[in-house]
């Protein structure tokens, strides 16, 4: 993508007497193609740090930044992240959505024209009423044609459209197009499909796994083809995996023409929510959103030795909106952030991953959540704004712990201020951009007012369109509207593609009932034991998740591993919920740690080094889940009052997991207000798990060391007050 971006002069050194020579660096000029301000190639496709036309940096009458995001703000930090860096960070990108060709000319016009059409279509099915098979129907057939037309068959035939292409794209067209036409006689001919049927749905599948090849990778359409071989050889295979077996003509029945395959929960949910908020999400970034919550982080946060920090963790939060991918995100605040967490004292390795986990937190924060939490809503038959209620404790903690290591990290590394300035106040600043926060806030106005979920997105994106006119250089006009209009729908081609696929997942486990068989060898294995099954499920959902996007992790394990936890007694809601959680801690896990990966391109550090300072730093989001399912209160952490309590269980069990995580944090940084020597590393440690988990420390104690601790949280506390104490106490480090 050509960055729009007009360039500026260098800022001016200040006169040496203002100098701090321990603090400032002569800012290193920017890499070869790049505009000057944050050290982007000139095409490089990060689209939340783009900035609309028109939009100058030092507007004010300030030189412009040489190295800052802010438009009214000078960083006096080191040089801009280097061409080959963000060239690797790109790559990690491409990873994860698919390596799309950059069309020009008739071809590019001819796929934006396309894609307009499929923003426009939705945003016409959410406001007025479109028959749901025709609406899925015509969803996936724009989403196949564009995948076909922009994600090329190898990555030689790059940034060309070839015969072939075009050749699938229509087939896509014309099967789809037969099966609406066909009405009612179609689908009532599904269990017994005549043979043009099942010869068009072999065709269709075929081209479906292609596309999400050509997206997402191999692994998804090898999983979806050893499911379809699975209900093909049930007869064959040895207890408890056996079933009767379905003819091939059965199969592809129910997978291409009833609403329980391939065009069946996920695809709904594709056709409706995601891309919805996908829609939104690129009028939110092409009006300047993205930057403008960056720049915003970067002034609250500024002129403190843990400023950078703060910024990563801020910023990924407000950009959970228009952004939504963790890999993207992680790349977009790194590009800006790293240069002056390097210039603090941060550890490269330290700092990719807290830019990783805060990639990850944009995926976990409301009002958007990652693609996967619209399925939630619908497999559950709740509200998404239920939903968005559950995750709100759960995203506080673990803002709440990343904040907390920040300031660990900052004494730890002993990180220097790093000195910044701006000709804008932040009232100020809110005055003129401010307007940004409107329509994420009106996306849970909108729902609370009992509009559904597609209609309050939909009315959202209207007020988001119309608030960017309040400012020239943020307005919407025609070339930029079209932009976004086309990458309301290309931004969804993955997730929709994925969805697609699913359902041939989700068609065969309901035509076999994989998903008792499965949920019956768990507990089988688990002897019925609550505490094994969470662990049991929660390392199936981390292997699934090593292998398939989350949104497909989290369809697969929803129907295969949730009814093992509700047999047990786990509410139906925190079972899904654990299981999304853990679909989503995919994100940074080897060998697919795309996140962690990404952000070591850009610091220059270890791969894997940096994803192990991202699961210290994720550290709440791989425990919290536990306790809202092992714990007798846990649904607390859901805002759902437990059985027989009431909103003080709420408030007491997420005090007491705040405290325990911080207590872990202290735990996994061997530093606290000081550094931590072993033993009082092992007692923060443990005084962590006595206040996260006690109802499993209580039974455990009792049975292992015949001791009855009947108040495990309690003592606690107890520990965390005395290594407090002693720490405030104390003076000087003490011994490793």
């Amino acid at each position: 993508m050509v960055d729009q971006r007009t360039g500026a002069p260098p800022a001016p050194k200040p006169p040496h007497d203002q100098q701090d020579p321990d603090q400032i660096t002569p800012a290193a000029p920017p890499a070869a193609g790049s505009p000057p301000g944050h050290g982007y190639p000139s095409d490089h496709p990060f689209r939340p740090l783009e900035p609309p036309p028109g939009y100058v940096p030092g507007s004010s009458g300030r030189p412009a930044p040489v190295d800052s995001a802010l438009p009214d703000v000078r960083l006096t930090t080191q040089g801009a992240i280097s061409d080959e860096a963000l060239r690797k960070a790109e790559a990690y990108i491409e990873q994860e959505e698919g390596a799309a060709n950059r069309l020009s000319g008739r071809a590019g016009l001819i796929v934006t024209a396309i894609a307009v059409a499929s923003t426009l279509f939705h945003l016409y099915s959410a406001y007025a009423i479109v028959p749901t098979q025709e609406l899925r129907y015509v969803h996936v057939g724009f989403v196949l044609v564009l995948c076909f037309l922009l994600f090329p068959l190898a990555r030689r035939f790059r940034n060309f459209i070839r015969w072939w292409d075009v050749a699938a794209a229509a087939a896509c067209v014309v099967i789809l197009t037969y099966a609406l036409m066909g009405g009612e006689a179609f689908t009532d001919r599904a269990a017994v499909p005549d043979r043009l049927d099942v010869i068009l749905g072999v065709i269709f599948i075929v081209l479906l796994l292609e596309a999400t090849r050509r997206t997402t990778g191999w692994i998804m359409p090898v999983v979806a083809i050893l499911f379809i071989v699975y209900a093909l050889i049930g007869p064959w295979l040895p207890p408890p995996w056996t079933h009767r077996g379905y003819t091939f003509t059965r199969l592809v029945g129910h997978l291409f023409i009833t609403m329980e395959g391939i065009f069946g929960v996920a695809v709904d949910v594709s056709s409706s929510l995601i891309i919805m908020f996908t829609i939104y999400g690129a009028f939110l970034q092409h009006s300047g959103a993205g930057k403008f919550f960056i720049d915003f982080s970067l002034a609250v946060m500024g002129g403190k030795p843990n400023s950078a920090g703060r910024t990563v963790v801020l910023s990924s939060f407000l950009l959970g909106g228009p952004s939504g991918s963790g890999v993207a995100t992680t790349v977009t605040i790194g590009a800006v952030a790293y240069p002056m967490m390097a210039r603090a004292g941060f550890e490269r390795n330290a700092a990719g991953g807290l830019l990783a986990a805060g990639g990850l937190g944009a995926i976990l924060s409301p009002p958007v959540l990652g693609a996967a939490a619209f399925l939630i809503a619908e497999f559950l038959k709740i509200s998404y704004l239920d939903v968005i209620w559950m995750a709100i404790i759960p995203t506080v903690l673990y803002y709440l712990s990343l904040l907390f290591m920040v300031e660990l990290d900052a004494k730890r590394f002993g990180a220097k201020a790093v000195p910044y300035e701006w000709s804008l106040t932040i009232p100020q600043m809110l005055r003129r951009y401010g307007f940004h926060f409107v329509s994420l806030v009106a996306v849970i106005g909108f729902m609370v007012a009992g509009y559904s979920p597609m209609l309050s997105v939909f009315w959202s994106t209207l007020l988001a369109f119309g608030l960017s006119f309040l400012r020239p250089e943020t307005a919407l006009w025609p070339k930029k509207l079209v932009r976004a209009l086309s990458d309301g729908t290309i931004g969804v081609l993955n997730a929709a593609t994925t969805c697609a696929s699913a359902g041939i997942i989700v068609g065969v486990v309901t035509l076999t009932g994989l998903g008792l068989k499965f949920s019956s060898i768990v507990l089988a294995y688990a002897g019925n034991s609550l505490l094994l099954t969470a662990l049991y499920t929660a390392l199936i959902v981390w292997i699934v998740g090593l292998a398939v996007p989350v949104t497909a992790s989290y369809i697969i394990c929803a129907v295969i591993a949730a009814p093992a936890l509700i047999k047990l007694g786990v509410p139906d809601f925190a079972a899904h919920m654990f299981i999304f959680y853990y679909a989503v801690l995919s994100e940074v896990s080897p060998p697919t740690a795309l996140s962690p990966f990404a952000a070591a391109a850009i610091t220059g550090g270890d791969p894997y080094r940096t994803t192990l300072q991202a699961w210290k730093y994720t550290l709440p989001a791989f425990l919290v889940p536990f306790v809202f399912i092992l714990d007798p209160i846990g649904v607390g952490l859901l805002m759902t009052v437990p059985k027989g309590g009431s909103w003080v269980d709420i408030v007491l069990i997420t005090a007491k997991t705040a405290v325990g995580l911080g207590a872990l944090a202290v735990a996994a940084q061997a530093w606290g207000l000081r550094r931590v020597g072993g033993a009082e590393r092992a007692t923060w440690a443990v005084a962590g798990v006595l206040l996260v988990f006690p109802s499993l420390l209580e039974p455990a104690t009792e049975r292992l060391l015949g001791i009855d601790v009947p108040q495990p949280a309690w003592l606690g506390l107890a520990l965390v007050a005395l290594l407090l104490f002693r720490q405030i106490r104390a003076r000087g480090p003490v011994p490793a």
